[in-house]
């Protein structure tokens, strides 16, 4: 079973209406004891990082996030999900994140190009800086360099150089997404990127990886 975690804060319709254009049967919940059921969880979010680090902390489902990837359940969080994946955000104070990827997530003001807009909003390319890192990764099987997804995002993953297997190009190189083992993450929108999102989606749907952290 595939469980898409609803705890207030994501935009789940399109998310839900993607994993069934490439057949995957999602059941949308926020009951702990639906979630810990699950083969696969997606975690969506849009927001604050506070908001929702808090709201996941309600019903323990952090805890129960962080137990599930932890024996081996393959985890996928999209945009602000990605960024609970790290060990902390600082966006509007500091904010303890879910600690399964070793990084923090922090502004974009005053790394990016002076001439680009925050939040990057729009279309950017994707680029694989470790090769060996996408190979190994079931998710991004297929998915070519230079393929283009859709992001909305002010803040982004930093300190996570080991783990990040794509990144866009915003005068500097930004987290677009990460691997480790059994847990991954989006910074981009899948569901709204057309092809290649959809076959990020697909990949994740049906991939096998192997159980470990």
């Amino acid at each position: 079973m595939l469980c898409v975690v609803d705890y207030g804060v994501g935009n789940l319709y399109s998310l839900c209406s993607s994993l069934a254009a490439v057949g995957a049967e999602a059941v949308v919940s926020g009951d702990p004891e639906v979630i810990a059921k699950a083969d696969k969880i997606i975690l969506p979010g849009v927001g604050a990082f506070g908001d929702a680090a808090a709201k996941l902390r309600e019903n323990g489902l952090d805890k129960l996030i962080i137990e599930r990837a932890n024996a081996g359940v393959p985890l996928m969080g999209i945009c602000l999900g990605m960024q609970m994946l790290f060990d902390e955000s600082h966006e509007f104070g500091c904010h303890k994140g879910l600690g399964l990827i070793p990084g923090k997530v922090i502004s974009m003001e005053g790394v990016i190009a002076p001439e680009l807009k925050i939040p990057q909003m729009g279309w950017n390319a994707l680029h694989f800086p470790n090769a060996e890192l996408k190979s190994s990764s079931p998710v991004f099987r297929d998915i070519d360099e230079g393929e283009f997804v859709y992001f909305v995002h002010s803040y982004y993953a930093s300190e996570c150089e080991a783990d990040t297997v794509a990144v866009c190009d915003c005068g500097v190189p930004i987290t677009a997404a990460v691997v480790r083992g059994n847990v991954m993450g989006c910074q981009f929108h899948p569901e709204k990127s057309s092809k290649a999102g959809l076959k990020i989606l697909k990949n994740f749907c049906e991939g096998d990886f192997g159980g470990a952290r």
